[in-house]
């Protein structure tokens, strides 16, 4: 039969991706619809309850500042707030928040039922409805046929999903849930498929948790938070799944702290002797794990020399003495997960009361997409998440988020939004996913951004919040906030140069690393926090900044620089054979694309523009 609805687009996956590909779609005015395997999980948060963390945390300031969801959820639901890494530079410091685990899911369903323009059905997708290469809907399992101008697929771990604790193993995306055999039916159209595993920690009971063994880690007073609007928000209108509010120019918290331990010779030696019933270890799985996320067998093998591993219990909500033992992700048979937890200092006597266990699932490469989202194959067909290669609750968010703009924007027939690496962290991983491939799930970091001292997570609202008003997702309120900041900025800066004690400017003292924005005369101390710190790290690094921009201006001309549509690169002479097979299978659509490609070097760049001047296709 056929669904008596035609949507614009279809969201299939209703985790982090698909909650913010729903939201922009529909906020931006396409009918759409979010359909998922189980209605009652839409937003859930298989792993660690967190928010943020280094890299991270700018991402989610930068949905924010674009008009998504993540950041506002998070600051409603948080339990802990920290701001990590102060004792370092500017752009290396980055907001996390452990989240109340239900509330942060609850909240975020709710938010996608009340959303107009947004309808949520259950079911799963048993095949596509492509025709001439362009997509046209979907067929679920009970055979509904459903048609839709773009598809979006955000499937997480649930593409043939197969979950291992020792020796067992059973399909799944996530323990106790089923799995998804989509990934057949991309390979039907012709899409690469691989493999990639990931893998969670017990959880165990905090009442059973001796916390005066461990080290107590309290969040920070006053709280930071994500959302640049959280003051627009009126949290008492918000609904019982809103844990916070924001009174009186304040972020109130009752935060809960969470602690740290460490494993040790004991722990070390039980999984050592164990290792042979890993299925990690004895061959039983077959996908690569994320390196930057070990599991605790991985961690002992590899740094054989380590006498103790820090281990974080974190509460996973504030109504529950469910505890996330992060540290210890783990595939391990429950009885020597048993054994290995007990040795730990603090947890002696704990219960766990859910087993650690891995998953693996599959992928598709991400550069069988465009930096669109939109795929190479089926025109108007779209990924975003860990169908991907990617990890990380942020990670897929950001990729939902471009894939849900790119997909309305193609719709109403508007230019795509493209980030571009200067511009965004969400820009730096969209890139670094569709040039160059991956060997284990992609996870972003501050090291992967050449530009990273101009994309702090302070200045995210004055990098995007103008963009995220032109698409229709950021509000009027938040433009003009970003526009009374960005005065109020300049007009500060000009005070502080003009103003001179003991015969220096203001900004020549702020340039010392011993001064700072405290030892200012009073007048300044009423300046808005986020201001202040902004211009300190303006005037601070300003050398360095100044080149970074200079750098950016350099590269912007090939950036964009577009290559022309349908080029034959097997026409183009003087190319090496390795950057032909690999332009001919990415399709870069601009020249800086190409050049970070792997394998195509500044040679075969220069010899394509060099081939598309002479033919006319390049001004």
């Amino acid at each position: 039969m056929e669904y008596p609805k035609k949507y614009d687009v279809i969201v299939v996956g209703g985790g982090h991706a698909g909650v913010e590909a729903a939201l922009a779609c529909a906020r931006m005015g396409c009918q759409t619809l979010l359909l998922t395997m189980n209605l009652d999980t839409i937003g859930q948060m298989s792993c660690n309850p967190s928010i943020g963390g280094i890299g991270k945390g700018h991402l989610v300031r930068e949905i924010d500042a674009l008009g998504g969801e993540m950041g506002i959820n998070t600051d409603l639901t948080g339990i802990q707030f920290r701001m990590l890494n102060l004792k370092k530079g500017y752009s290396v410091q980055a907001p996390r928040a452990q989240c109340d685990k239900k509330a942060y899911q609850f909240r975020l369903k709710a938010v996608c039922e009340r959303t107009s323009n947004l309808d949520l059905f259950q079911a799963s997708v048993s095949d596509l409805i492509v025709k001439e290469d362009k997509i046209k809907g979907i067929i679920t399992e009970l055979g509904i046929v459903i048609h839709a101008s773009a598809v979006i697929v955000t499937t997480g771990t649930f593409l043939r999903g197969l979950l291992h604790v020792g020796r067992n193993k059973k399909t799944g995306g996530r323990m106790g849930e089923s799995s998804s055999s989509l990934s057949d039916v991309l390979r039907k159209y012709g899409f690469e498929v691989g493999r990639l595993k990931t893998g969670t920690p017990p959880r165990v009971n905090g009442k059973t948790i001796d916390f005066s063994k461990c080290m107590m880690q309290p969040g920070d007073t006053p709280p930071p938070h994500f959302s640049f609007a959280l003051s627009d928000l009126d949290t008492d209108k918000e609904g019982m799944y809103t844990l916070n509010r924001w009174k009186e120019g304040m972020f109130h918290v009752e935060q809960l702290a969470c602690a740290i331990t460490y494993t040790n010779a004991k722990t070390h030696a039980i999984i050592r002797e164990n290792l042979h019933t890993s299925p990690l270890y004895c061959g039983e799985i077959q996908g690569v794990g994320p390196r930057y996320c070990p599991s605790i067998e991985d961690k002992i093998v590899r740094f054989a020399d380590k006498e103790r591993h820090q281990i974080f219990l974190e509460p996973e909500g504030r109504h529950t003495e469910e505890y996330y033992v992060n540290g210890c992700s783990t595939s391990l048979p429950f009885e020597v997960q048993d054994q290995f937890i007990h040795s730990i200092e603090g947890l002696e006597h704990c219960q766990i009361i859910r087993p650690g266990y891995a998953v693996e699932y599959d992928y598709c490469p991400a550069t069988q997409i465009y930096p669109t989202m939109e795929t190479k194959t089926i025109e108007g067909l779209f990924f975003a998440g860990q169908i991907n290669g990617t990890t990380g609750y942020e990670e897929a968010a950001s990729q939902g988020l471009i894939a849900g703009i790119n997909a309305a924007r193609k719709i109403q027939n508007n230019p795509p939004l493209i980030l571009g690496r200067d511009q965004a962290y969400i820009g730096v991983l969209i890139d670094d996913l569709t040039t160059k491939p991956i060997r284990e799930p992609y996870r972003i970091f501050t090291s992967r951004a050449e530009h990273r001292l101009v994309l702090r997570q302070d200045n995210a609202d004055l990098r995007l919040t103008e963009i995220g008003y032109s698409l229709g997702l950021a509000s009027k309120a938040r433009l003009m906030r970003v526009q009374e900041k960005k005065r109020l900025i300049e007009e500060t800066f000009q005070k502080i140069r003009q103003y001179r004690l003991n015969g220096l400017s203001l900004e020549e003292m702020l340039k010392r690393p011993e001064y700072s924005w405290s030892h200012l005369p009073l007048e300044f101390q009423g300046v808005p926090k986020d201001v202040a710190l902004h211009i300190e790290c303006e005037i601070k690094y300003a050398g360095y900044i100044a080149r970074e921009r200079e750098l950016i201006l350099k590269r912007q001309k090939l950036e964009e620089s577009i290559i022309p549509a349908n080029i034959d690169y097997e026409k183009i002479p003087g190319l090496k054979q390795e950057a032909r097979e690999k332009l001919s299978r990415m399709k870069p659509l601009t020249f800086g694309q190409a050049s970070r490609i792997p394998g195509v070097n500044p040679t075969d760049v220069a010899i394509i523009m060099i081939w598309a001047k002479k033919n006319g296709a390049l001004k």
